[in-house]
């Protein structure tokens, strides 16, 4: 769903109440870098989301921290409030969050400040508001690489982007970005569009109306390829417009996440390329970067000692930006990539 500013408004008057209610006392702040931690998830209806869930308690216990059990925010921006705020009541010293809303966020993170609890976001970059780091992989390139993708095997014609929700930071790069590629790089290109709120059945209905519409169209970039993947493949088969990678007829699929399911779509010739989000590293860094704030340590923009690169993104906001590879035929069976690995 779209996220409006009446939206946000509601949520950051949901986070003032939630925080007055039930109060425990503030045993949060303060201490080395261990004890109890709370973690929340956007959804679970997503592979790469049930991925990253799965691994959340082993990369906890393997930073020495205590994890409670992942909280789920149902694609609920104001549920994601309020369970953040139920974590702080529980005593939790820190923080690792997926946020839905980058705006939203921001009461939640709010709250955590005042408590003095550190908080890490994955994935999702917030506007505002005070986080120790933001660990997530450059999203901007993931519209690029699918871009190039694209463009390398159709010279001209009519290309789709199943976009994400326009209130993520995520899905405002990735397409922004793919924009941008296809007009500097690929002026042949047209850039046909669904905003689909990182909903299967929204990417569904509006694949459905644009296939129908176009049916000459060469190429489709899915943003999240864990909700969009098999709707996209089903509605290509519907309209009899699904070919194998290969033949003429073959329209390019290029999609992102890098979830078992993908990587079996790339060996069987039905999908052309995806880019690999690391589902584990992002765990594991959420974890590695909480452990190092909740000791009070503080960071600054720099090489780390993990192969990344951390960024300051905008003021005051740090960002680890993980590797996240192009997979396709020729290393899909790379063992390094976390979706052969679960």
């Amino acid at each position: 769903m779209r996220r409006t500013i009446g939206a946000v408004a509601a949520v950051a008057a949901l986070a003032a109440a939630v925080s007055g209610c039930g109060s425990t006392k503030d045993t949060a702040g303060g201490g080395g870098g261990d004890g109890r931690i709370g973690a929340t998830v956007p959804l679970l209806t997503s592979p790469f989301w049930q991925a990253y869930n799965n691994y959340v308690p082993g990369m906890a216990e393997e930073a020495g921290l205590d994890v409670l059990p992942t909280v789920n925010a149902d694609n609920d921006t104001q549920k994601q409030i309020t369970d953040i705020n139920n974590l702080l009541n529980q005593g939790v010293r820190g923080l690792v969050v997926t946020p839905l809303d980058s705006a939203a966020i921001v009461a939640g993170l709010d709250q955590a400040e005042r408590r003095g609890v550190p908080v890490v976001s994955v994935d999702v970059a917030p506007e505002s508001g005070k986080v120790a780091m933001v660990v997530r992989a450059d999203n901007r390139a993931y519209g690029t690489k699918a871009c190039d993708v694209i463009g390398e095997r159709v010279s001209a014609g009519k290309v789709i982007q199943i976009m994400g929700d326009l209130a993520s930071v995520n899905g405002r790069d990735r397409s922004e970005a793919f924009r941008e590629c296809v007009r500097t790089r690929y002026p042949k290109l047209t850039v046909l569009e669904i905003p689909a709120d990182w909903q299967a059945e929204k990417a569904a209905s509006g694949l459905e109306g644009l296939l129908t519409a176009n049916p000459d169209v060469k190429g489709i970039y899915l943003q999240a390829g864990g909700v969009y993947l098999a709707p996209t493949l089903q509605a290509l088969e519907r309209k009899n417009l699904k070919f194998p990678v290969g033949d003429p007829k073959h329209i390019v699929l290029v999609s992102n996440d890098g979830i078992p399911q993908e990587l079996d779509a790339i060996r069987s010739g039905e999908l052309d390329a995806t880019v690999s989000q690391p589902a584990d590293d992002y765990a594991k860094y959420g974890m590695y970067w909480l452990k190092k704030a909740m000791a009070g340590e503080t960071f600054a923009a720099g090489p780390t000692d993990h192969g990344s690169t951390v960024v300051e993104t905008m003021p005051g906001i740090l960002e680890d930006q993980l590797p996240a590879p192009v997979v396709t035929k020729e290393n899909v069976d790379d063992d390094s990539l976390w979706g052969n690995n679960l």
